[in-house]
């Protein structure tokens, strides 16, 4: 005879409902995988953040009338350049690292020196604040700026004059990017709702396409492949296919608040080139991350922070993501690249490897008998797994035994309403649900009621218990007519069940003033 305990499994309830927080998937775990560290303390809010392409890829954050370059390996900062008369707006590297472009509100561009913080060139052109300055990705010699005269200025930095004025914004120009496959093509954003794409290839200074996002642009960013674009917006992030004409390919909005900034990160295998997949970070100022997967069209990461967020960066390497807030407070989160790892592990084996030569494991001691159970199954092993002993609930051993009225009367003296119901669908898998229930005395049956008063309307349970409910009823009526306390239960359950139906009424009613508005909404 077979062992009893490998036969019969634990009943458990099949009505399970979904966890309230999902299951972290992998995307998660790596951008979870960034150690956030604080860098406090920088007077004002942080205006841009933007990353050296050169490594080791040190990043910039222009604050108050300041530009502070960070080292990315010890979060402390480098240098500092305080020569602006007024709040420092953008800041940009050139595509080499060794000059970076920063304007301010005075309507000033300047190009300084990354090692010497040596002012070199100063551009002035721009009769009011410039909010954005951007040096092309290929290009040393030029680079493009956008302010509240609605303007924007292609520049020639070695002369110090503008070789193109573009026109066409009729509001104040917040942002704008180069193309990371031509250095002929940018794209500038509006307060004027535009968002237009400029060659300083083609005569006449206008644009060679435009699009509306709809809502006034507080940030763009081309994605890596050239032909799309992110654009920042009110709540929504909205992804446009140049090639296709300008079309909107999506709209994301997950945000609560304004979008401030957009950038472009990476996730995939680390040291695997291939492997990675581009997504879309925002912040906004109701103080969330989200990560944009817009190859699948959804949202794959959130992240709360305590203050509203003005700017994002993303280093080149994967290692570090930069967030500046409104209260001066910039949120670094690191991650541990794979020469890190190594050298951590070298570290060790040098600290340890003298001890451990030492320590040799012999017969005489307890753990050699216990060596290698701690030692994970590589492929190909054979594994021979010791079964586990069931424990099982008094309801269950019942069961076990076909003592069907037994184990309801059991289950039901317990505050476990999954293990009820779990029982009651076992019975009725098996036929006994509506026998034992004949065979109930009234104490029993009053403990029956008093389960069916408190989760019949559960919408979990209901689809069971409300016709088990029915069946009761005119089952065993005439008992109930005899005995007060079932009478009493009886009421409580009538005015349970009218409590519900009440409730469901006034639901029906709601959804029946809202579901117009969200198509008016929907059509807007």
């Amino acid at each position: 005879m077979a062992e009893p305990n490998l036969t019969f499994k634990s009943i458990k309830p099949k009505l399970k409902t979904k966890p309230r927080t999902p299951k972290q998937t992998p995307e998660s775990k790596y951008w979870s995988s960034f150690k956030t560290h604080q860098i406090p303390d920088l007077i004002s809010s942080i205006t841009s953040l933007t990353f050296s392409p050169s490594p080791p890829h040190p990043f910039a954050a222009t604050y108050s009338t300041s530009l502070k370059i960070f080292n990315p390996q010890t979060l402390s900062p480098s240098s500092t350049i305080s020569s602006f008369s007024d709040v420092v707006s953008s800041a940009s590297f050139r595509c080499d690292g060794k000059l970076i472009a920063a304007s301010d509100l005075s309507g000033l561009i300047q190009v300084f020196d990354v090692k010497t913080r040596t002012p070199l060139r100063k551009l002035r052109s721009h009769t009011r604040p410039v909010r954005f300055v951007k040096y092309p990705v290929h290009d040393k010699l030029h680079l493009v700026s956008g302010g509240d005269d609605a303007l924007v200025k292609y520049w020639d930095v070695a002369s110090e004059n503008p070789v193109l004025e573009l026109l066409g914004h009729k509001d104040y120009v917040r942002c704008g990017d180069f193309s990371p496959v031509s250095h002929e093509m940018c794209v500038t954003g509006s307060y004027d709702h535009t968002v237009k794409l400029w060659d300083v290839r083609v005569t006449g200074s206008k644009s060679v396409m435009e699009v509306n996002h709809g809502k006034p642009v507080e940030d763009v960013v081309f994605l890596p492949s050239g032909g799309l674009v992110a654009t920042a917006g009110g709540n929504s992030v909205k992804i446009w296919d140049l090639i296709g004409g300008g079309k909107m390919v999506y709209s994301m909005e997950s945000h609560t608040k304004t979008v401030t900034s957009v950038c472009v990160g990476r996730v995939g295998k680390e040291g695997v080139e291939e492997g990675r997949e581009h997504r879309v970070l925002s912040v906004g100022l109701d103080g969330y991350m989200k990560v944009f997967d817009y190859g699948r069209m959804r949202v794959t990461h959130s992240m709360r922070f305590p203050a509203p967020l003005m700017s994002i960066g993303f280093s080149p390497d994967c290692g570090v993501r930069v967030i500046g807030s409104s209260n001066g407070v910039m949120y670094v989160g690191k991650r541990k690249t794979k020469e890190e790892n190594v050298e951590s592990g070298l570290r060790s084996m040098w600290s340890l490897g003298v001890e451990e030569e030492r320590r040799v494991m012999r017969p005489s001691y307890f753990r050699y008998f216990q060596r290698g159970q701690g030692e994970k199954p590589k492929e190909g092993d054979y594994l021979v797994m010791k079964p586990k002993k069931v424990k099982l609930a008094e309801h269950d051993k019942l069961l076990k035994k076909f003592r069907h009225k037994e184990a309801l009367v059991s289950v039901l003296g317990s505050k476990n309403p999954e293990n009820v119901v779990a029982v009651m669908e076992e019975l009725v898998a098996r036929r006994k649900l509506l026998k034992c229930v004949e065979n109930l005395d009234n104490e029993e049956l009053g403990l029956l009621l008093m389960f069916l008063h408190k989760y019949s309307t559960v919408p979990r349970y209901s689809g069971l218990l409300m016709g088990l409910t029915k069946k009761v009823l005119e089952m065993r009526v005439e008992d109930i007519r005899g005995s007060e306390a079932l009478k009493f239960q009886i009421r409580n359950l009538k005015r349970s069940v009218e409590e519900e139906i009440r409730i469901q009424h006034s639901l029906q009613e709601l959804q029946g003033i809202i579901s117009p508005l969200l198509r008016i909404a929907g059509r807007g």
